[in-house]
């Protein structure tokens, strides 16, 4: 199962075991299962701090990583290679002892959460978004024996997915019932968990000290922006919901320069790494609602947060990002998670050999429909306009499919399910007029990005598309108000061209601060 590259790395990392562990397998006579007891086998003979024990869980194949003598214990029902092979590899070593490394904070809060939690996830080996989710809840349950996780490949219990209409990854179970979806960290799973935990982070933020620059977004521009205000020695802090922003739901990277390949996750982790290597004051799981602009020139700008916490600065780079853009179709909404998706990595495997759709005959369109035709039973594409837009290569590699239909000028009208799954799709015929209709169990809609700028909307000049309108000094129409990446008038959305947009903000906001005197204001009204 593993090669010998692997193995030797494996058990390098292995040795940081500190207590020992057992691999309690629950198997059947299946293929799957014969895959994954020859994987913990290889595991096992790496160290020998680990034992192997004989289950009889319900669900077969899967495994419990115990750690002896105790209920520390991380269970992956699979073979949690692909995507989920880091999270195998956090789990056997926090099982083992290592420590979990978050902030200490945040690891006494997880500790001091009161009540009994079962945590079931369901995954995809080929998502990208799983693993921060997996790694969350495997760490919490580390940190506390009455939290318990199990990571499921959704594409290995089909019965378990459909039973319980799971139709996007990850989706994740508390104590049987829904509990929430999508990439989660830490922070945001004791948001739901402990309801006082947002109060307490937004008191925490009201005590921070002004910053000399303060950047929202943690994508490769607010990423890039930071590492160069840092560099200048002052006072920096960066604010995201996540980091990493839309490169981590990027598979492949192979355009950015001196790098040959790398995928979103570990660019994002890099990334993030660089950044706090320089002391920048990282702020994760917050939301900007508001940007109030300083009252004089030079002033403080003062950020307001969803969680009602006020963040203040001299300078603000605003680097928001991106999210997929949505055709605003009456049931695109109503069914989102549901059928309607927006990642053919993630969820594709939950529809295999099912009819689905893609809308939308760019190149991350033609690329989605050339993944989901080896997945799906037959995909349809569907292009508003009167070609394909996608590279010439990807159209000839798409019409060389056998189970891949294209419809232009079709013109999406509804998605039609009921309200638990999707059954069609509607669209107009732009060139005829007709009226039709496709039967599906899905619809990945690939038509671009919409700028994450709604908050911003009359505090500074945006464009009709919602672009905030920079000059080439990235300086906005408000005084010591910068901005970098995609959510900006930049010509092309590119990772590199953000990075060096978000250099540019960066200098041009320290550029600012010397030019300007510090105020005599201590905090904007």
């Amino acid at each position: 199962m593993l090669d010998a590259t692997l193995k030797t790395q494996l058990a390098a990392y292995l040795e940081k075991l500190q207590q020992p562990i057992e691999l309690v397998a629950s198997l059947d006579d299946s293929e799957a299962a014969r895959e994954l007891d020859a994987l913990l086998g290889e595991i096992a003979a790496l160290s020998p701090k680990i034992t192997r024990a004989s289950g009889d869980a319900a669900r077969k194949p899967s495994f419990l990583i115990r750690r002896a003598g105790s209920d520390t214990a991380v269970a992956f029902a699979g073979i949690p290679l692909g995507h989920e092979f880091t999270s195998l590899v956090l789990a056997l070593l926090q099982v083992g002892g290592h420590p979990v490394k978050i902030d200490d904070a945040l690891a006494a809060q997880v500790r001091a959460l009161d009540g009994d939690f079962a945590f079931e996830t369901y995954m995809s080996l080929h998502c990208q978004s799983c693993p921060d989710t997996v790694q969350a809840l495997n760490a919490m349950s580390v940190l506390n024996p009455r939290i318990r996780h199990i990571a499921i490949d959704g594409a290995l219990f089909q019965s378990e997915v459909e039973a319980r209409g799971v139709m996007s990854v990850p989706a994740v179970y508390l104590n049987g019932a829904p509990f929430d979806g999508g990439r989660m960290s830490i922070e945001q799973i004791l948001a739901k968990l402990d309801t006082g935990t947002a109060a307490r982070a937004a008191q925490a933020l009201n005590a921070r000290a002004p910053y000399d620059v303060l950047i929202v977004g943690g994508g490769p521009a607010g990423a890039a922006a930071a590492i160069y205000a840092a560099r200048k020695g002052i006072r920096t802090g960066l604010l995201a919901e996540r980091f990493g922003g839309q490169v981590l739901d990027t598979l492949a990277i192979e355009n950015l320069p001196s790098v040959e390949y790398t995928e979103g996750p570990r660019l994002a982790a890099q990334l993030e790494a660089h950044v706090r290597s320089y002391g920048v004051d990282v702020i994760t799981a917050q939301r900007a609602t508001a940007l109030h602009p300083a009252a004089q020139e030079g002033g403080m700008a003062a950020l307001q947060l969803e969680s009602g916490a006020m963040l203040h600065a001299r300078t603000v780079i605003l680097a928001p990002g991106a999210r997929w853009r949505t055709t605003g179709v009456p049931g695109e909404d109503e069914h989102r998670n549901k059928g309607v998706a927006f990642c053919p990595h993630c969820d594709g495997p939950l529809f295999k050999g099912k009819p689905v759709a893609v809308i939308g005959g760019g190149n991350s369109g033609v690329e989605a429909a050339i993944d989901l035709a080896g997945i799906a039973s037959h995909v349809t594409v569907l292009e508003f306009d009167a070609r394909l837009r996608a590279d010439d290569v990807l159209q000839r590699k798409l019409r060389s499919l056998p189970n891949v239909e294209v419809h232009v000028n079709a013109l999406t009208t509804a998605m039609r399910g009921d309200g638990s799954k999707l059954h069609a799709l509607d669209y107009t015929d732009r060139s005829s007029g007709e009226a039709r209709s496709v039967p599906l169990a899905g619809v990945f809609v690939q038509i671009g990005l919409m700028p994450n700028t709604e908050w911003l909307k009359g505090a500074l000049e945006l464009t009709p598309r919602g672009e905030i309108v920079t000059d080439p000094r990235g300086q906005t129409s408000l005084p010591g108000v910068f901005a970098a990446g995609d959510a900006t008038t930049q010509a092309y959305k590119q990772i590199a061209i953000a990075m060096g947009a978000g250099s540019t903000a960066a200098l041009s906001a320290f550029d600012f601060l010397i030019r300007h005197s510090a105020p005599v204001e201590a905090k904007a009204a």
